[in-house]
């Protein structure tokens, strides 16, 4: 049976981070994901990404291969109510705010990079059981991977960083929004200008985001809303999404309509005995304020900080517990944060609506306000890093 230091569950963007961030560390590192290669990279996603994950991801040398489009402009505004707000990168002195870059193209720049420091990845390989002992954690294999890799492993320290949080669990809390995301491609009459849109509505949140030369779209809405829309032809869904938005900008076509639940799930305790949870095993937010990879993102960041400073064996109970202590502040930041955002400008409750009105005069009309907000979306709870 194969002995590691660190076992990765998941070679996703999540896992392949974690993996680069510890290249040299002196740790014997290999992952295991379900897919096959090719599959990872096939991801259509769009992330936002914040720029402190830029800054991650310039550290992790991946940066410069990534074809992302800037958000140099949000405007943030709700319909049919006063009060709007934009955030602009020149307030900070930033080339931009953020970035949008397709899933499957960040995995496959991370997946070279961790080629190129010769760490292995397990492809078709499932992690079917995790019995953690005082020493390491015995891993059961499936797949056709186990041909190559065998049907057991073992590690000191095991990651999970991939899959989704089971619910009823007793150490996972669900919130379910009855909000269905959907998602698509978006074309528009002349140029973005690098700018985003967040639109409120009454139905749900409406994100523009620059991809390219057009936009991702992220629309949320009820889940019987979302089967309406879904049914409407590309020319009507494009127009009641036209009205929605105004003049502001001009759809000109959509493509490649997806539907997704949306609920909010964590663990209230990211770790167990030799075992941590990372990204969507350890939480899965809502979309509203594209906060769910960046946070992943500033938590592997701060394990492989922290895995290099105490040094010796990765799993120990202390080092794990120094790693939990110090996310805390950032990881219930944001799941609250996205949370107190669906609550608030989700709803056509008559009083919220023009409570929201004024929140987006007062962000537009106090600047300290305004880019305390533009900082906690940038770098979290902390201003991090």
């Amino acid at each position: 049976m194969a002995q590691h230091d660190l076992l990765i569950v998941g070679a996703g963007p999540v896992g392949l981070s974690l993996a680069l961030a510890l290249k040299d560390s002196g740790l014997a590192i290999t992952l295991a994901d379900t897919r096959p290669r090719d599959a990872v990279a096939a991801d259509p996603r769009a992330l936002a990404l914040a720029h402190g994950s830029r800054l991650t991801l310039e550290r992790l040398g991946v940066w410069h291969e990534l074809p992302a489009t800037p958000i140099r402009h949000i405007h943030v505004s709700q319909q049919g109510g006063f009060g709007r707000t934009r955030l602009e990168a020149d307030d900070y002195g930033l080339p931009a705010l953020g970035y949008v870059v397709r899933a499957g193209a960040l995995a496959d720049a991370l997946r070279n990079a961790v080629e190129r420091a010769g760490i292995t990845v397990m492809d078709q390989t499932e992690v079917s059981d995790l019995a953690a002992g005082s020493d390491s954690v015995t891993a059961s294999l499936a797949g056709s991977g186990t041909a190559i890799h065998g049907a057991t492993t073992s590690a000191r320290l095991v990651a999970c960083a991939e899959g989704g949080l089971q619910a009823g669990a007793p150490d996972i809390v669900e919130r379910d929004y009855g909000q269905h995301a959907l998602i698509a491609h978006v074309g528009i009459a002349g140029r973005h200008g690098d700018t985003a849109f967040e639109r409120f509505t009454s139905e749900g949140p409406i994100a523009l985001l620059p991809h390219g030369d057009e936009y991702a779209l992220v629309h949320v809405v009820s889940p019987a809303r979302a089967t309406e829309l879904l049914a409407l032809p590309d020319a009507a869904y494009l127009e009641h999404l036209q009205r929605r938005f105004g003049s502001r900008v001009q759809l000109a076509r959509v493509a490649g309509r997806l539907r997704y639940p949306l609920v909010l799930r964590y663990r209230t305790d990211p770790v167990g005995q030799r075992t941590v949870w990372l990204g969507n095993a350890a939480q899965t937010l809502h979309p509203v304020a594209g906060q769910g990879f960046n946070l992943a993102l500033r938590d592997v960041w701060a394990l492989a900080r922290t895995l290099l400073d105490h040094g010796g064996d990765p799993g120990l109970a202390g080092t794990l517990a120094a790693w939990r202590d110090a996310r805390r502040l950032d990881r219930f930041g944001a799941i609250n944060f996205t949370d107190g955002l669906v609550r608030i400008f989700s709803n056509d409750f008559a009083p919220l609506h023009h409570a929201r009105g004024a929140a987006l005069f007062a962000l537009d009309m106090l600047p300290p306000l305004r880019h305390f907000l533009a900082r906690r979306m940038m770098f979290g709870a902390r201003a991090w890093p």
